[in-house]
């Protein structure tokens, strides 16, 4: 009995990782026609978001994601930042033909195409208190202080929950201060941004942030188009399957800066692991896999490294120590396995959050 599980096991396995590779074929030469079918040019804006929009050399891993996206599904796009409350009606008045960082917080949105969630945002509670890994639901904050940025206070979802002191703050920076000042014992903040903030605390020491044990609320960034915009429909449709493309080829890891992303590239409803050998290390953690989507893990998952679909755990991580050995041969490096964790700890202990602007919080922790 036992022979014959192991054998319908390792038959499914196959056909998933047949499936896999068929579909992954398929996506990258649908994308290679999107590329040479060139669209019209079109102009997005967005607010600016820490780590996530910026226009002045900062890290911004949406303008990335959507600059490669645009460009290798055949559209041409200017991207713009401008404040939050010109965007709105900059969209309105066809001063540009829509927006490429748009966060559905039960706003209305009236006159566009929108993608599907190209980067999902997951929203916890962060504190210097362990206690805060207890917290599940909003209402479990209920007559605290809870500090906040405007862009996720100042929308529909937030103004639903009562009985919560918000601290509400213009920006990242702001808002973590109020966690460092001890003027507000809880945070709301992005998964994202706490791992970034929680890469500083490390560096300097100091022990880092605790979040709740969910997160309290879910949303994600979709490309926003004006629907009298011509091709718009097409323009999302093909920026929807260069996004699928991405993810599974481990280019969203490189331009997130993430060693694992989760999501179901099969679709048996389990979540499978993808990583990009440029990023990825034998080191990484499978835990700290960014969820692309809500599927869960299973000891079906399979792995999928710079496209290349592997089945099981042991394969892919021998594949990525085989890679990691042939670059330091060619790079005619010698060090130990040692030497080489070392050399990742280091490479993996820069945050995305600025060392120096952040030094100020810091001190006071």
């Amino acid at each position: 009995m036992l022979t014959k599980r192991a054998s319908r096991f390792t038959f499914t396995t196959t056909l998933a990782c047949i499936f896999c590779m068929s579909a992954l074929s398929h996506a990258n030469a649908q994308l290679a026609e999107q590329s040479n079918e060139k669209l019209n040019t079109v102009t997005l804006a967005a607010a600016p978001f820490e780590t996530y929009v910026n226009d002045d050399g900062e890290p911004a891993r949406v303008n990335e994601l959507v600059s490669t996206a645009l460009a290798q599904s055949g559209t041409d796009a200017n991207l713009k930042v401008m404040r939050q409350a010109f965007l709105g009606s900059a969209v309105r008045a066809g001063r540009v033909d829509g927006e490429y960082a748009l966060l559905d917080m039960g706003q209305q949105t009236e006159g566009v195409i929108t993608s599907s969630v190209f980067l999902p945002l997951y929203l916890y509670a962060a504190s210097k208190d362990a206690d805060v890994e207890q917290i599940k639901i909003f209402q479990h904050l209920k007559r605290n202080r809870v500090a906040i940025e405007n862009r996720f206070a100042n929308t529909p979802n937030f103004r639903l929950i009562k009985d919560i002191k918000w601290s509400r703050n213009p920006s990242t920076f702001d808002a973590f201060r109020q966690l460092a000042d001890d003027r507000a014992p809880y945070l709301i903040t992005s998964e994202l941004l706490i791992r970034e903030f929680n890469t500083l605390l490390a560096n300097d020491r100091e022990e880092t942030l605790h979040y709740s044990a969910k997160p309290l609320m879910k949303s994600g960034f979709q490309l926003a188009i004006r629907d009298d915009v011509p091709n718009a429909q097409k323009i999302i449709n093909n920026f929807n399957n260069a996004v699928s493309v991405m993810q599974q080829n481990g280019q969203y890891n490189k331009l997130l800066q993430i060693d694992w992303l989760r999501k179901d590239i099969n679709q048996d409803g389990i979540a499978d692991y993808i990583g990009h050998s440029d990023i990825t290390r034998t080191s990484s953690l499978l835990k700290t896999a960014y969820n692309l989507d809500s599927t869960p893990t299973s000891d079906d998952s399979v792995f999928v490294i710079d496209g290349t679909v592997f089945t099981s755990k042991a394969e892919a991580f021998n594949a990525l120590l085989s890679i990691e050995e042939n670059a330091i041969e060619e790079n005619g490096i010698e060090e130990n396995s040692t030497e080489a964790k070392k050399r990742d700890a280091m490479n993996k202990g820069i945050s995305l959050l600025d060392a120096t602007t952040y030094e100020t919080l810091l001190r006071r922790w």
